[in-house]
């Protein structure tokens, strides 16, 4: 059995003894049956309407002795919160503040966690001199650092951007990471042998190896950098009216269907970009690696 290894010179596939590597397509049990890809999500979102209609009508008011208007039902959230025009547009608005904040950050996060973790891949000393501040920015509260960032940068948008870097980044230096120092000894020996520099290294070697983790890496920060913008909001309660801002008023006008369809909208933007990466993940790894087989 041959094993495959990359030409540092040309970035030809080959094997051990100098053949050409094919890449079989994925087979179709591979690939999975559409309808259960359908059917399964379909039954999981009935289960949890269902489960809704239970808290509301049953388990709220005879097991937990609260008043039923707490967990509005689902067909009242619908009504109130996207069926009303004033409430829906309201909504979208600040539903368009809270995107562009989480993006910002998200790119902020994307370009300096990228940075640190190619920058510790290339030493050991580099990496432990890094890493336990890293494991520290993620250890630490956010709700504890939301105040203190607001009283020292101020509460306007450049804040909630530092929020969602901090809470997104760490995912992303981790995967990266992770990816750039899994790729093939023996394929690190080849590169070696040819006299590869560092750049060359990195380039044709270790970041095409690492694009499946980095991906899973943006996809994990992309749902956490929504957390960071709507809790930016929750606190700062200044600059544009996002998502969060509007929730927290709704909540204090005891707007409890509309509290429901603002918390739904900013799950649905978390949902959004994180299969937007999904989606751009396949577009740029393509079906060459054992991740991408299987979905679709």
């Amino acid at each position: 059995m041959t094993t495959p290894v990359i030409d540092p010179t040309g970035g030809v596939l080959t094997t051990a003894t100098g053949g050409m590597q094919a890449i079989s397509a994925p087979s179709e049990a591979d690939r999975g049956h559409g309808w259960v890809n359908v059917v399964g999500p379909v039954f999981g979102f009935a289960v949890f309407v269902g489960f809704w209609y239970l808290m509301h009508y049953w388990i709220l008011e005879h097991v937990f002795d609260k008043p039923r208007f707490l967990v509005t039902a689902p067909h009242r959230v619908v009504d109130k919160s996207f069926l009303d025009g004033a409430t829906r547009s309201d909504m979208l608005y600040a539903l368009g503040w809270t995107a562009l904040i989480s993006l910002i950050g998200l790119a902020v996060a994307i370009s300096i966690g990228m940075t640190l973790a190619v920058v510790m891949a290339q030493a050991t000393w580099i990496e432990r001199s890094f890493w336990p501040y890293l494991i520290a920015a993620q250890a630490v509260p956010i709700l504890a650092v939301v105040p203190i960032l607001g009283n020292i940068f101020g509460f306007g948008m450049g804040t909630r951007v530092v929020v969602c870097v901090i809470i997104s980044i760490f995912p992303i230096v981790s995967n990266t990471l992770f990816g750039l120092l899994s790729a093939d000894t023996s394929q690190h020996d080849l590169f070696t042998l040819r006299g590869a520099g560092r750049w060359t290294r990195l380039t044709k070697l270790q970041l095409p190896a690492a694009m499946p983790a980095i991906f899973t890496g943006f996809r994990i920060a992309a749902g956490l950098s929504v957390i960071g913008a709507v809790v930016g909001e929750l606190f700062f309660r200044r600059g544009g009216k996002g998502i969060g801002i509007l929730m927290d008023q709704y909540r204090s006008r005891t707007l409890f269907p509309q509290t429901y369809g603002a918390l739904i909208l900013s799950s649905l933007l978390g949902i959004a970009v994180f299969v937007f990466f999904g989606w751009l993940s396949k577009l740029v790894i393509g079906r060459w690696h054992e991740s991408t087989r299987k979905s679709g």
